[in-house]
């Protein structure tokens, strides 16, 4: 599934910075951080060896995305450490850390593009009027090749979870 030309937010179309990343493509390097006895980070290579999904969402602060991240780490859960689950916002190490607390989030571990935007400049995925990441789901292979991208044309709507899960456990 490639990305649409541009998304909406609200019905208001929006533009993102960057070129989409396609499916059968290497996918992009990448640094994001984590709070976890202090600022950490993942990268791409940390990815390496086993197959990844990588749930993009704007903040964990709204509804929508509090969805999304509950879905995959429930749906996830039962893969265990057999798939790296990742989800990518803009929110800083800090929050996002609470958020997870807080809703018992386990099985996703999650970085913040707070510092640089390189995920979401080098992913095609920040939307340059706002300085947010768009919605998307990519599933990567143990090589780091995507098999699944998604960016949700609508910024409010939820991804497709059912074909994310699918091309993720058709990886095991």
């Amino acid at each position: 599934m490639s990305r649409p030309a541009a998304v909406t937010f609200k019905g208001t179309p929006l533009t993102l910075a960057g070129e989409a990343v396609q499916t059968g493509q290497a996918a992009p390097d990448f640094t994001v951080h984590f709070f976890a006895d202090g600022l950490k980070t993942i990268t791409k290579a940390d990815l390496q060896g086993k197959p990844s999904i990588i749930s993009v969402v704007p903040s964990l602060d709204t509804g929508v995305c509090q969805i999304q991240t509950k879905r995959f780490n429930q749906e996830l859960g039962s893969l265990g450490d057999k798939v790296n689950a990742v989800t990518i916002s803009l929110d800083l190490p800090f929050a996002m850390n609470r958020f997870c607390g807080a809703e018992d989030i386990k099985s996703m571990r999650v970085g913040s593009d707070y510092q640089d935007r390189n995920f979401g400049n080098s992913w095609g995925m920040l939307i340059e009027e706002l300085k947010l990441l768009a919605r998307g789901v990519f599933v990567l292979d143990a090589n780091g090749t995507v098999v699944y991208a998604e960016t949700v044309p609508e910024v409010t709507a939820e991804p497709n979870y059912d074909a994310a899960l699918a091309a993720v456990k058709g990886l095991l």
